[in-house]
């Protein structure tokens, strides 16, 4: 990833509510882990995972409890996100298992590659496609043959009518959640400038034309779509 600020900037304060209006959200949450272990369940028990703009590092600490011999890599520029993540692992006795960089793709510091990559809600920063597939082309560099990404972000046909009627089902979930209304309105309006809402079909059309194999769109909740692909093979 290269260096592009979010529309929403994730300091101390934002790090610290973020898990607490989460937390209301969690069947969509748990769902995407779930099926995003499933879609992994394959791979070696020693296998590296690349997480993506980790966050609050919620699927690295799913995985990482649900599969304890695999070592993580754990990635994101909001050093106050990378040190919640990093506090989480401490008290579960995981950060053994964990190496952090406070950063971007880009800045990562070339090493082995990865068995998978995690991405969630990352790629829709990049406003222009030209970016957003470069950043794709990155992770699959960072792949073994064959290694798997499962890529989670907003995708929907901003002309369509389902496409408004999805806006009013979103506010009342992020209103559910306890999100301001400040902030409701803010997510909205950052829709095709601050985020790139795209329609599903161009999401994999640019994820395949990176270097993967076409995608499997395997989850929707509302307008977070989930693909899993793997990179191609030698």
């Amino acid at each position: 990833m290269s260096d592009q600020e979010s529309s929403v900037v994730f300091d101390e304060e934002r790090a610290a509510s973020y898990d607490t209006r989460a937390a209301k959200l969690a069947p969509l949450r748990d769902t995407l882990h779930l099926l995003t272990q499933l879609v992994l369940f394959d791979l070696p028990a020693d296998a590296h995972i690349l997480c993506v703009g980790v966050g609050t590092g919620l699927e690295l600490i799913y995985l990482a409890q649900e599969f304890p011999q695999w070592r993580f890599t754990a990635i994101d520029p909001a050093a106050a996100m990378l040190d919640t993540c990093r506090q989480k692992a401490e008290a579960l006795g995981i950060a053994s298992r964990c190496t952090w960089h406070n950063g971007y793709l880009d800045s990562l510091p070339n090493s082995e590659l990865f068995d998978a990559v995690t991405c969630f809600l990352v790629s829709h920063f990049f406003m222009q496609r030209e970016a957003r597939q470069q950043f794709f082309s990155q992770i699959a560099s960072r792949l073994r043959p064959q290694g798997h990404l499962v890529s989670a972000d907003l995708a929907s046909d901003m002309t369509t009518p389902a496409y408004h009627s999805t806006c009013e089902v979103w506010t009342r979930m992020l209103e559910y959640a306890g999100y301001p209304q400040e902030d409701v309105e803010k997510f909205l309006a950052s829709h095709g400038k601050g985020a790139a809402v795209l329609p599903p079909d161009e999401v994999a059309s640019l994820i395949s034309s990176s270097g993967f194999e076409s995608p499997v769109l395997f989850l929707q909740t509302l307008f977070i779509h989930a693909w899993y692909t793997r990179t191609l093979k030698d």
